[in-house]
């Protein structure tokens, strides 16, 4: 099949964590010998952004990381229909411009024989309800949420059986656990500032904790305001910015634990979604403690796969037991890689979408899979 995700960039993962799992699912559907095109505008904030601080030599990077991968960028000219005449699937991400979102449901109308999928992966039905609410999705045959909580907003919209939920995972070829690497530090955290979302979190699980104990650790994002960063280095924390998804393995690799801290919107509005560094930090096999969040989809095992802490006070506690207990952590990492590999990869998302299609898709993407649900 010939499968078109219209993202917000595959290049770019400058504060843009959905490019990720796109990564590894499109690499999975290649594997499988599907014809796969990322399109993303030339104008994109994560993509400026990115270029702005690192350079064109970032854009070049992606290439060699994920060479199997093509993107193309789309301006005010481009000739979406055309691209689309010979599409079996066409993913769109909510990202994407509320005017194109509807263009391409004109096209699906006038006779596209594709299945139009919309792909929400963010708090924004919450936070920015309005725009969400908005968007005009009447052509579109499947919406793909990546949690429950979000998939139930929109059955109450009355988009009902059309609704699925589709979590993000781990792309194992990439993450995985990285033999040979010397721990060079106690403490890593990888992950963007956010603004107020999560800030007074990122004080109370992360700086705290660190220079209570006084560990050596590493912290990696981008958005870190002068007074943030001045805090980390009091802390004892070194602050490297912005790092390529790619390295982060290595990253993993070269610390003995790290830390999860959700956004205040999921906790609060979107229980049971936690960000994909959860997946990709288990892949890795680094022992993880989080901050609280709801895991009402049961997507884990909390107290096997990582541990959870629910103030300041414990994550010291939590992060003192994994300093002191090599034998907790290994156990920890052990875990945690096994319900990656038994449910949260990206070969078990793209199982995932396919059998959605089967059920939610035209009927010339159903006759093309039909062959291969049959086998399985």
């Amino acid at each position: 099949m010939k499968l078109v995700f219209y993202t917000h960039s595959l290049v770019s993962d400058w504060n843009h964590g959905n490019a990720h799992f796109l990564r590894g699912v499109m690499r999975e559907l290649v594997r499988e010998g599907h014809d796969v095109l990322a399109l993303e505008p030339c104008d994109g904030w994560s993509r400026s952004n990115l270029v702005g601080e690192q350079g064109e030599a970032a854009l070049e990077r992606f290439e060699r990381d994920f060479p199997s991968l093509v993107s193309c960028v789309y301006d005010a000219d481009f000739p979406h229909e055309a691209v689309l005449d010979d599409a079996d699937v066409v993913i769109v991400h909510e990202w994407t411009d509320p005017a194109l979102i509807a263009r391409i449901g004109r096209a699906r109308r006038a006779g596209g024989d594709f299945t139009l999928a919309f792909h929400d992966t963010h708090h924004r039905a919450v936070s920015a309800r309005p725009e969400i609410a908005g968007l005009d999705l009447a052509d579109y045959d499947l919406i793909l949420a990546f949690g429950e909580a979000l998939s139930e907003r929109y059955r109450r919209a009355g988009w009902g059986r059309q609704v699925v939920t589709w979590h993000e995972a781990a792309d194992t070829r990439l993450f995985r656990p990285l033999a040979g690497e010397e721990k060079e530090c106690d403490l890593i955290w990888i992950g963007n500032w956010g603004d107020d979302e999560r800030t007074a979190e990122i004080r109370t699980f992360l700086v705290g904790p660190a220079a209570r104990l006084g560990l050596k650790g590493t912290v990696r994002g981008v958005r870190y305001p002068a007074e943030a960063r001045a805090a980390l280095a009091e802390a004892g924390l070194a602050y490297g910015g912005w790092i390529a998804n790619a390295d982060v393995p290595a990253a993993f690799a070269r610390h003995r634990m790290t830390v999860h801290i959700p956004r205040r919107p999921y906790v609060e509005a979107l229980p049971g979604i936690p960000t994909i560094r959860v997946f990709e930090a288990l892949a890795c096999g680094i022992p993880l403690v989080s901050a609280p969040w709801d895991d009402a989809e049961e997507l884990f095992r909390p107290g096997e796969d990582f541990l959870f802490a629910r103030d300041g006070a414990e994550m010291a506690a939590q992060m003192r037991r994994l300093m002191a207990d090599p034998e907790l952590a290994a156990s920890l990492s052990a875990h945690g890689l096994e319900t990656i590999a038994e449910r949260h990869s990206c070969a078990h998302r793209v199982d995932e979408l396919l059998q959605h299609l089967v059920r939610h898709g035209t009927q010339k993407v159903r006759s093309q899979l039909a062959p291969r649900e049959a086998a399985e």
